[in-house]
């Protein structure tokens, strides 16, 4: 009987799209292995964000299995990781996923011209939720939006 062994230090997972890598660290090959014990969902990508937030994107379909029950799931993890977290769904479609980036604040409305996304926001505050101080929110969303759509050039937010 032969025995696989795999060491998750030096584990790599390529991509194709415009030659990038990404590289998962034995640390984040646990997290996303207890995520997907712990939700029953399938998970796309984990990382943390710009904002030193956990960031979970789960495939599309499966948001609400993943958050479960009043939340319970998000609190267990929160709990486990002594950290935020965040689940974010999946969209193939661009103004999707940038809608489903954006939850819980909701935008009047989302669209795209020429890789150039523009958001417009429905009251001041959520504007302000939006954009965030020295624009880091706005910035946040763009580097991950911009790591599953590199057309996207620019979000904006009126």
């Amino acid at each position: 009987m032969q025995k696989a062994v795999l060491n998750l230090s030096s584990w790599r997972i390529k991509i194709n799209q415009m030659e990038s890598k990404i590289i998962y660290t034995g640390e984040t090959l646990k997290l996303m292995s207890l995520f997907e014990s712990l939700t029953r969902t399938r998970l796309k990508d984990c990382f943390t964000d710009n904002n030193d937030m956990m960031t979970f994107v789960v495939m599309n379909g499966e948001i609400g299995k993943a958050i479960g029950k009043n939340a319970s799931n998000v609190k267990k993890l929160e709990s486990m990781l002594n950290r935020k977290i965040k689940i974010v769904e999946f969209n193939s479609e661009r103004v999707g996923f940038i809608r489903n980036l954006v939850n819980p604040i909701r935008p009047r409305n989302i669209t795209e011209n020429e890789g150039i996304i523009t958001i417009e926001s429905s009251d001041s505050k959520s504007r302000g939720l939006l954009i965030g101080r020295n624009a880091s929110n706005l910035r946040n969303f763009e580097t991950i939006a911009k790591k599953y759509y590199p057309e996207i050039k620019e979000i904006k937010v009126v």
